[in-house]
């Protein structure tokens, strides 16, 4: 009950931890679906042949585990690697950069088998029908719409309950990189139980209220 009236009584340092939480993943799974559904919509109109190993590179980027991407992150942004001078380290920026690539072999993977399972059918109509490249590649990605939004759904469910990465490159620094998941782990060492199971209760309605939305759409396609 506790928990409950956290959430009820929008407590201000809860708020702040879901709406940077939101901003995060948002961006996140923006980024993956604008890169992923193009790529992943390509990969399923070639024969699988010729797209083979790409298609493996991504099914085993889909299963990748979280703390080696967080890790791989971690080495890009700091002092000595790549991207170290932009001193992204430790900021909402490299999270959203860590959560992108959980996200995107997701998303593009999901789509890519989408498209293929749709792709001849749909192929040989619009060919006989005068289509071009493009108007192909339009009508399959709008026939299976549903699929690919179920695969940007999978991608924030992903993005949404990661813990280590998050944690490895934004150091779940208060008011600055707290996010949902990392501040349950943080409250339930401290014994803050009420705090926990309050971002517990929020979460879980977030990914009651996301997958309501896809079965709705679903519904509606069938209908």
């Amino acid at each position: 009950m506790q928990a409950f009236n956290l959430v009820i009584g929008r407590d201000p340092a809860l708020m702040q931890i879901i709406r940077l939480s939101l901003q995060v993943s948002g961006l996140a799974v923006c980024l993956a679906a604008l890169a992923g559904i193009p790529l992943g919509t390509w990969l399923g109109l070639r024969p699988a042949r010729q797209v083979r190993w790409p298609a493996l590179f991504i099914y085993t980027f889909m299963g990748l585990p979280p703390v080696l991407v967080g890790l791989l992150v971690y080495l890009l942004l700091s002092s000595q690697g790549l991207l170290g001078v932009l001193n992204l380290l430790f900021s909402p920026t490299a999270m959203v950069i860590a959560q992108t690539v959980l996200a995107l072999p997701i998303v593009t993977g999901l789509t890519m088998v989408a498209v293929r399972g749709k792709d001849r059918e749909i192929r040989d109509t619009a060919v006989s029908l005068g289509a071009g490249g493009w108007q192909v590649a339009l009508t399959v990605v709008r026939e299976t719409r549903v699929a690919i939004v179920g695969a940007v759904v999978a991608g924030a469910g992903r993005a949404l309950a990661e813990v280590g990465a998050v944690m490895m490159v934004g150091g779940n620094i208060e008011g600055k990189t707290r996010v949902m998941t990392t501040a349950i782990v943080l409250e339930t060492r401290r014994g803050n139980f009420e705090m926990a199971i309050g971002l517990g209760l929020v979460l879980l309605a977030l990914a009651f209220v996301i997958n309501a939305l896809l079965y709705r759409l679903q519904g509606v396609n069938a209908d």
